[in-house]
């Protein structure tokens, strides 16, 4: 896609700092089966700027001309009913690129909005499934962000949940019943001091992650500095930066393609499953996700087996939402979880297993 048809958004690869958040993304990137990022932290620190940049460093995606849902020219699964019946017939379609959508749901959404509303009076004087698609029918195949999702009402999280989960949304009114795909990474941010999410709805997304305002004053200068470089003039910011972009860009799409033949030892898996234990990890989505995210961490660094190290990178954040609250404990649950992590891998609780960094592009 040409730079001139992009979004102007700021580079994903010029966001300084909030290294959890963006590695965290990048892996639901990759394998979007993690179950999205849950991101919580101060106002101001760059988590609407880094998800829509996040959108646009990701390669354009081929769909079915005229398409309400984004829907795949190949994949079945990414498909409307529709396009799937004009394949059978053996009509002839036409395809287009898009940019990957970032589909944006404001707090006071309602249940229509979201989901797609249905015109019975349509259905059934003219017999046709009169469907109004929803925000999940544009965020198919896309990301779907919701902004202080720990003010959103339980129900319309529900909803996101069992749509991320399963990669279908149903819309069903008065007998008439509509189903589309509805495959998308779900993030949602949110300030601890306005409420938390149910750890019931807390548990479902795959990972968590929390973000700091950066307090030392040389980092801060040169936030400011950066932003006010590409608010001054996006282009030629955009055009110095393309480079990395690309190099990142590349990486990710080549960890897609890797994703299947990355190998985890049983040992690590017993391992991991033995971390889950200690902490009294409720079900088995901790396990799963801490699997899929080690697995997806070497498929971006180019390796087809998982290691100890990718592990330790983010079982924190896979796990530390999961654990059951102690209002006595004044330990922070990343620390919980780092202490179990050292504990069943026999390591030092002095060896920094929480480096949770971006490793530089191109190498």
């Amino acid at each position: 896609m040409s730079s001139s048809r992009r979004r102007r958004v700021f580079p994903f690869t010029a966001v300084i700092g909030q290294e959890e958040m963006k590695l965290a993304l990048l892996l639901n990137v990759i394998d979007p089966r993690i179950g999205g990022v849950m991101i919580m932290g101060d106002r101001g620190t760059g988590k609407s700027t880094t998800i829509r940049a996040l959108a646009d460093l990701l390669p354009a995606i081929e769909v079915v001309s005229g398409d309400p849902y984004n829907s795949s020219p190949e994949d079945p699964d990414l498909q409307s009913s529709e396009v799937r019946e004009v394949i059978e017939n053996g009509e002839a379609f036409s395809k287009e690129e898009r940019q990957v959508p970032m589909i944006d749901l404001p707090l006071g959404a309602t249940e229509d909005r979201l989901c797609g509303t249905i015109d019975i009076e349509k259905a059934l004087s003219e017999g046709i499934r009169a469907f109004e698609p929803g925000l999940l029918a544009k965020a198919n195949r896309g990301l779907l962000y919701v902004d202080e999702v720990n003010l959103l009402d339980d129900h319309l999280v529900d909803v996101l949940l069992d749509s991320a989960a399963s990669g279908w949304n149903t819309v069903e009114r008065e007998g008439v019943s509509v189903r589309h795909p509805a495959r998308f990474v779900l993030i949602g941010s949110g300030n601890p001091e306005e409420g938390e999410l149910r750890p019931q709805l807390l548990d479902r997304f795959g990972m968590s992650v929390e973000v700091r305002t950066v307090r030392e004053a040389e980092l801060r200068v040169k936030v400011v500095d950066q932003r006010t470089a590409f608010d001054d003039d996006p282009d030629s910011f955009a055009i110095a930066i393309q480079t990395k972009q690309d190099e990142l860009q590349q990486k990710v799409v080549a960890a897609q393609k890797l994703l299947n033949e990355i190998e985890i030892d049983e040992d690590l898996r017993l391992k991991i499953s033995a971390v889950c234990g200690e902490l009294d990890v409720d079900g088995l989505r901790g396990d799963i996700v801490t699997n899929r995210a080690a697995r997806a961490i070497a498929a971006f660094e180019g390796r087809k087996e998982v290691s100890e190290d990718d592990i330790a990178r983010v079982i924190s954040c896979s796990l530390r939402h999961r654990l059951r609250k102690d209002p006595l404990e004044q330990v922070d649950s990343g620390d919980r979880v780092v202490k179990a992590f050292c504990k069943i891998f026999e390591r030092s609780e002095d060896s920094d297993i929480s480096g949770f960094e971006l490793a530089p592009t191109g190498q």
